[in-house]
């Protein structure tokens, strides 16, 4: 297993250690509501560090991730950012990813940590723009500082004016004297904040910095999950649950991240799946009764026949209610439709309602 340059830090502060997509990750430290509720009222400081670093430049480096993402690569500037996905040759999805515009020529790339290797081969089998290609996933680190007071936290430690940073946009800049931190105006939380790249050597130095900056306001060391039940309260896809290699980005809601005016692999199939309608949609839903709602549950309908399945599901730390994602069935699909979801051999009603939950 592989540990961040974090692991030594998060074993000293009591933190629950698991395997997650091949790193020994912090999983949760004062326990789970805490540090969900800090993140949704104050701040949290996540070590992501596994997530993977892709830098791709050089005159092919545009035409290249055009060709291998599904959105328009041409609508970022310089400083900008964007959520996309990258489309296998059968109509899923090898990842989601973010894919940042460093300066004409230069892009990079974030991606799943358990696809690190999958996407690199995926990018580089389409490689005949010539673009350069550079795996910096074992060299950096990734901080997240999110929260309603995580800019005011930052902000004491950077020179850089955060509030000129708007939401998927970033900037070069120094934080607690450690030089060329990526401070991007991105997070999988749903309750603003910032996440900053930087080289593995000055973890420590600012993972304590922004503790110590983040006192008074009530930071507090967060893990993996609590980020679990923040991004599902918000609706966010976790790729390997929600979306994978067998669901298309229409399937998935994803549509607003699919631009048909450009060249990309699979592209014909999702045109057709926009076109004629799909046959099984990635729905939110809520418990109309108690119960906890878990991946891969069945889904049915009133007289029990299997209509989808559960991705993603837990109980509501801010609603106290059981929710989640799941694929379900045409016509089941429908806004306001009543499903049942199958918990221990019970059918426990539930409706179909639009994400984000809160």
């Amino acid at each position: 297993m592989k540990k961040t340059a974090l692991y030594d830090k998060h074993v000293s502060l009591g933190a629950k250690i698991v395997p997650f997509a091949g790193f020994e990750m912090p999983v949760q430290y004062s326990g789970v509501t805490d540090e969900h509720f800090a993140v949704r009222e104050k701040a949290g400081l996540f070590d992501v560090s596994h997530m993977g670093q892709f830098f791709i430049e050089g005159p092919g480096s545009k035409d290249l991730l055009q060709f291998v993402t599904t959105n328009n690569v041409d609508a970022l500037e310089n400083g900008k950012a964007q959520y996309s996905c990258l489309p296998n040759e059968n109509g899923g999805i090898v990842d989601d990813l973010i894919v940042y515009k460093m300066e004409d020529d230069k892009y990079f790339v974030v991606v799943n940590a358990s696809n690190i290797e999958k996407d690199w081969n995926h990018i580089s089998k389409y490689n005949t723009f010539g673009a350069q290609m550079t795996n910096a996933s074992d060299e950096m680190s990734l901080l997240a500082v999110q929260g309603p007071r995580a800019t005011e936290i930052l902000q004491k430690l950077t020179e850089t004016n955060l509030s000129e940073i708007p939401y998927y946009n970033f900037a070069v800049g120094s934080v607690a004297g450690v030089n060329n931190v990526i401070i991007s105006n991105t997070g999988y939380t749903g309750s603003g904040g910032f996440e900053i790249y930087f080289n593995n050597e000055n973890a420590v130095e600012l993972w304590d910095a922004i503790i110590n900056a983040g006192e008074a306001e009530g930071i507090v060391p967060a893990g993996l999950a609590a980020r679990d039940t923040l991004r599902l309260e918000k609706g966010f896809c976790l790729y390997g649950n929600d979306i994978d290699d067998t669901t298309s980005p229409i399937e998935a809601g994803l549509g607003w991240i699919t631009k048909f005016d450009k060249d990309f692999v699979s592209k014909e199939t999702f045109a057709k799946q926009k076109e004629e309608g799909v046959t099984r949609k990635l729905v939110g839903f809520e418990l109309q009764d108690k119960g906890v709602p878990r991946h891969d549950y069945p889904v049915v309908d009133a007289e029990g026949n299997v209509i989808g399945k559960v991705t993603s599901g837990t109980q509501s730390p801010m609603k106290k209610v059981g929710l989640g994602l799941a694929y379900v069935d045409k016509p089941h699909f429908k806004l306001g439709s009543e499903i049942f979801i199958q918990v221990r051999n019970k059918n426990i009603p539930a409706k179909v309602v639009k994400a984000p939950f809160v």
